[in-house]
């Protein structure tokens, strides 16, 4: 039989009905292709092998990708820090904090906590199973401790933490490694019920945040960047929603674009990495900076060309944000401002942008934002300069919550 040729192919490929994303239905499956972690965990509580730490009340009910109600809890959280975040993006861990307080909730800053070295994990593979999930045990063991319930701020971490978990249901030689090192260390064998990332607890509140916005988001258009570790690395725990996107992307970030009042713009590598890549970053940064800014940043540039870029991940803000320097250097169509969610939700409910949001540590100039935000930043910086000029002069004083 004589194959067709390109031409032929091509009229054939053009006559195919296929529906484009906005014409289908979505429709979950009628049986989840994925286990719910949860039963799992409660039978090995059951059986007295793991302990495990409930989601605290109030919490609320949210549908992941396939259907499974999760649990987000609205306080008593245990805020898992992101070394990254305190290294390199400070006003990403200040904005959630001050979230917190403005809102008179009852969290916990831990001041015995490990990174969850999954930096190690994904970029160098040199640790091994039992080091990893034990690491990970022991802080979920300190949160019990002291009696809160673990809120992930890290996207990695979160991502990490999955694999953990699956890793600890399927391999009862891996639990018992833990369990001998948890007891040396004099520390309980327990892993919390649900895995939740902050994002998810920005989401679930974007309405209350809304209630509380002081500042008018109209006149700002965002690009989204959803954190592969949050929706892609054990896709079943994401936020979905059948009012964003059709369920058809997860629904974190968007939502809370959307409840702020800011139009949220589309472009065609919604789904592709940052560029961050983990290994990539440690041995071929070029290709990282190249990836984060040519695929993803320049892209939106020229599809959307938003006024800011808002994700919800540490890599992610560090590698958008701070790659676009090298780019601008080669007269490419980048210079778009990047801030995390958290930040975002903040400025909407008048947080300082220097004091609590500390723009100043971002790479890409976010003047021409804060005044479509309706943010006097010469105000807002003097207010900054007068503040660090005092802890400059009393090198023992520090900023309190209450300064800012």
């Amino acid at each position: 039989m004589q194959s067709k040729n390109p031409i032929q192919l091509n009229v054939v490929n053009q006559n195919l009905k296929v529906k484009k994303a906005v014409d289908r239905e979505f429709q979950l499956p009628k049986n989840p292709p994925t286990k719910d972690y949860r039963k799992e965990l409660f039978a090995l509580e059951a059986a007295g092998e793991i302990e495990i730490i409930r989601v605290p009340e109030p919490f609320v009910e949210v549908d992941t990708k396939y259907g499974r109600k999760k649990k987000i809890p609205i306080e008593h959280t245990w805020h898992h820090k992101s070394c990254g975040q305190c290294g390199h993006i400070p006003g990403y861990s200040t904005s959630i904090y001050w979230l917190n307080r403005e809102f008179g909730l009852d969290y916990y800053d831990p001041r015995d906590q490990t990174s969850c070295t999954a930096w190690n994990y994904y970029a160098s593979a040199a640790s091994n199973p039992a080091a990893q999930a034990a690491i990970a045990c022991r802080n979920f063991a300190q949160a019990k401790i002291d009696g809160y319930f673990p809120l992930i701020h890290c996207g990695t971490s979160y991502g990490h933490y999955k694999e953990v978990r699956a890793q600890l249901l399927h391999f009862p030689e891996l639990r018992e490694q833990v369990r001998k090192i948890l007891d040396r260390l004099g520390l309980p064998f327990v892993f919390p019920e649900e895995i939740v990332h902050y994002s998810e607890w920005v989401h679930v509140m974007r309405h209350r945040i809304a209630e509380k916005q002081t500042r008018d988001f109209s006149k700002v258009t965002a690009t989204v960047h959803p954190a592969c570790h949050y929706h892609k690395l054990i896709s079943e725990d994401a936020i979905y929603d059948r009012d964003l996107y059709d369920g058809q992307r997860t629904a974190i970030v968007t939502g809370v674009v959307e409840a702020l009042g800011a139009k949220v713009a589309d472009y065609s590598t919604f789904h592709d990495c940052c560029g961050f890549g983990f290994r990539h970053i440690l041995v071929s940064r070029d290709f990282s900076r190249s990836f984060a800014t040519i695929r993803k940043i320049e892209r939106m540039k020229i599809e959307a060309d938003p006024d800011v870029t808002i994700t919800h991940d540490t890599g992610c803000v560090t590698t958008l944000d701070k790659s676009q320097f090298s780019t601008q250097a080669h007269n490419r169509k980048v210079g778009i401002p990047v801030i995390s969610d958290a930040q975002f939700a903040a400025l909407a409910m008048g947080a300082h942008p220097y004091l609590v949001c500390q723009l100043h540590w971002h790479g890409v100039d976010n003047v021409p934002l804060l005044e479509l935000m309706g943010i006097d930043h010469e105000k807002a910086w003097k207010e900054f300069e007068e503040v660090a000029d005092k802890l400059q002069q009393d090198p023992e004083a520090f900023l309190t919550w209450e300064d800012v």
